[in-house]
């Protein structure tokens, strides 16, 4: 079963992989970051888009600046995944959208399925094997924090497709978000761990004391043991992590570096 797995995923792979781009106007550089560390600039293009936001998590087209040719209308880029780069940066939009290579296994996502049988399985499948991706960073610092966006099932058929749909709407909809402190290892941000993690700056502790972030809920009630389990849980399920990033994990960033 994992064999014909891998079969699906590497042909759905081979499929849609392109490698010549005409050039656009006004395009502008950003860069890649070699496996040694060694950042070379040139033309960075995504691979997903807004429908498919997480394949920019499994592999990037590029050409060095070094490699262009003026003289013709269409490149020929290359097409990077993640054994082959620490990270790159494009620009998107004009927005700059900086991508590490993290390891990360999104076991929440495997197994948040609607789908069943082959579908369900290959879905649960490219979640936990994935663990080496490209992730987006959202906030830098001594505490970054990455988006990260669940792999979709690579089959779906009859009655499986509507379902599949509507979960790959949710799962743009709703991406985690993943922080790693000072280099550790990379793991879910929610409200409980935003708290732990932001705990040792004096500036973020005293507003979660005075219930100034609107994005954390500071419940000083005593519960017993049980309940205090259950409401943390539903406060995690509830937050918006996002919210969180650009409240809680900016200000620590800025008073606590």
């Amino acid at each position: 079963m994992i064999g014909l797995f891998s079969i699906v995923s590497f042909n759905a792979y081979a499929q849609e992989d392109n490698t010549e781009y005409e050039m656009r106007i006004g395009e502008k550089p950003g860069y890649i970051i070699d496996k040694s560390g060694k950042k070379i600039e040139g033309i960075v293009r995504l691979a997903g888009d807004e429908m498919n936001p997480w394949t920019n998590q499994k592999k990037v087209k590029f050409i060095a600046t070094s490699d262009v040719d003026n003289s013709k209308k269409k490149q020929k880029f290359k097409t990077y995944d993640v054994d082959d780069l620490k990270g790159y940066m494009a620009i998107d939009n004009n927005t700059e959208r900086v991508f590490e290579t993290i390891k990360y296994t999104n076991t929440k996502e495997a197994y948040n399925t609607q789908n069943g049988g082959l579908s369900g399985g290959l879905k649960a499948f490219n979640n936990l094997t994935k663990s080496n991706q490209f992730a987006e960073v959202v906030a830098d610092g001594k505490i970054k924090v990455y988006k990260v966006y669940g792999f979709p099932t690579t089959f779906s058929a009859g009655g499986q497709i509507a379902v599949a749909d509507e979960e790959n709407k949710r799962m743009r909809e709703n991406p985690a978000y993943v922080y790693s402190k000072k280099g550790g290892k990379p793991e879910e941000l929610n409200v409980a761990k935003a708290k732990i993690i932001t705990a040792d700056c004096p500036v973020v502790k005293a507003k979660i004391t005075k219930g100034e972030y609107g994005s954390l809920k500071n419940d000083t009630k005593k519960r017993s043991g049980l309940g205090k389990f259950i409401r943390n849980e539903i406060d995690n399920a509830m937050a918006d992590n996002l919210s969180i990033v650009n409240e809680v994990i900016y200000d620590y960033n800025e008073n606590c570096k």
